[in-house]
């Protein structure tokens, strides 16, 4: 039986997920914060077992599990892009930009001038955000990615932890 996979109220296809933990899973983004050209691809991992909406009602054990799959995955994608850095960031509750309300972490691979400021990655994110959350409520103007798009990306990045 094929695992399965819930992102707040939103059901996950296995295809998009290429790294899981008993608590922890990791998926590619509908819509990643950069081009796959520009080799900006955002990751989320969000708690595979239950819904937990906000950063304070995760467990010790959750919390570390979550950490410890941010730094793995974060480790093997900023080397397959040949990245130089990582950027972590999780918007926990709605006033900080979460539109998804389920505890995750962006972690995006970074490159010298990716951004003209660095600190404009948070404003790209925020962005971003809203973008996906009229989606999910209007279904306005898609650029969403598909899922065949995702599933290849999601088989590359499978093949880094086997």
């Amino acid at each position: 039986m094929e695992a399965t996979y819930k992102f707040g109220p939103y059901k996950i296809d296995a295809r998009e997920v290429f790294h899981a933990t008993p608590l922890s899973y990791a998926m590619v983004n509908l819509r990643p914060l950069l081009p796959v050209s520009q080799l900006g691809i955002i990751l989320s991992s969000a708690l595979a077992e239950r819904e937990v909406k906000r950063f304070v009602d995760l467990s010790s054990d959750e919390i570390s599990d979550l950490w410890i799959t941010a730094k793995e995955v974060g480790a093997r994608l900023e080397q397959y892009h040949k990245a130089s850095s990582l950027t972590f960031a999780i918007q926990d509750g709605p006033q900080a930009g979460q539109t998804v309300p389920h505890v995750h972490i962006h972690v995006i691979p970074r490159t010298k001038g990716d951004f003209e400021k660095n600190d404009e990655i948070y404003d790209a994110i925020d962005v971003k955000e809203k973008e996906l959350k009229e989606k999910l409520d209007l279904d306005i103007e898609r650029k969403d990615r598909t899922m065949d798009e995702m599933a290849h990306e999601a088989n590359e990045y499978r093949a880094l932890f086997s």
